[in-house]
């Protein structure tokens, strides 16, 4: 896989986290989580990170080295790169790095696994790159990339250095996840049109769910400070009293922590429990 572009241009806006990295660069810790950003810009500040440990100025990235250019391409010898935007980042994939980890790097820099959007880890992937961070091999860094550090395990976590992204603004959800938050508060009403959404295959991944979750987390907050600035957020503010909203709030708490966990869930039934619960 190549990045298109400037695969540092998303770091505009972040100069903190990148002074951040630079102020621990000398001395690198085995673990860092991103947080926070978009994804774009965490896999921005993850490739920042692998050029500043791999630049052949020695210092701040020249973006013009050769290994500055293998880099932005995922074509470093001395770069791993696990892309969980693009599914589910399995046990078997981890596993058989575990031996590569345990050797030192190719060149004089540092081997730089990334973990895009590790969030997206099964428990026995999770597990097994911990048994490599319990065993620390010098010369093996690991980037694990997350919109929040909460919905990564807890020891990974506790072993890692934390650079938090400036938080992204969205005051408002997209037209597709207004799509589906308003169909729920349609079937809350008709008990109909829902399951169709869900039923599919491969209708609901668990990024859908989480953005599905916290699109109608956003229109509670307006429904419950009576800001009532979107359709939705009439409606429901409409139909239930402070005693409803705040079951629903409850409701929408419990969908994400189970959409946190690493245990595999079904993304679309956590969806499904939401809109009967409120039925």
């Amino acid at each position: 896989m190549t990045l298109q572009g400037d695969p540092l241009a998303a770091l505009r806006g972040q100069e903190h986290a990148v002074k951040r990295l630079n102020a621990i660069a000398a001395d690198p810790p085995q673990s860092i989580v991103i947080e926070g950003g978009d994804a774009e810009a965490r896999v921005a500040l993850s490739l920042y990170w692998a050029m500043r440990l791999n630049c052949e100025s020695g210092s701040i990235p020249c973006g013009q080295c050769t290994a500055c250019r293998q880099i932005a391409d995922l074509a470093f010898n001395d770069l791993l790169f696990f892309d969980g935007r693009e599914g589910l980042i399995k046990v078997d994939s981890v596993r058989e790095k575990r031996s590569t980890w345990g050797q030192p790097p190719h060149g004089d820099g540092y081997r730089v696994t990334i973990f895009a959007e590790a969030q997206m880890f099964m428990t026995e992937a999770a597990n097994a790159l911990l048994k490599s961070l319990e065993e620390p091999r010098p010369g093996n860094v690991f980037i694990l990339a997350a919109p929040q550090r909460e919905r990564l395990l807890e020891t990974l976590v506790s072993r890692s250095w934390v650079v938090t992204l400036a938080w992204p603004d969205v005051r408002e959800n997209s037209p597709e996840i207004t799509e589906w938050t308003t169909a729920m508060a349609h079937f809350w009403q008709t008990r109909r049109g829902w399951f169709e959404r869900t039923s599919a295959r491969g209708a609901v991944d668990r990024h859908l769910a989480m953005e599905v979750v916290l699109g109608m987390q956003r229109e509670l907050r307006l429904a419950l400070s009576g800001a009532c600035a979107t359709p939705l957020s009439s409606k429901l503010a409409g139909t239930y009293g402070p005693q409803g909203l705040r079951r629903l709030g409850l409701v929408l708490e419990q969908a994400q922590d189970a959409l946190n966990t690493q245990v595999p869930v079904n993304p679309a039934m956590v969806l499904d429990w939401v809109a009967t619960r409120m039925v």
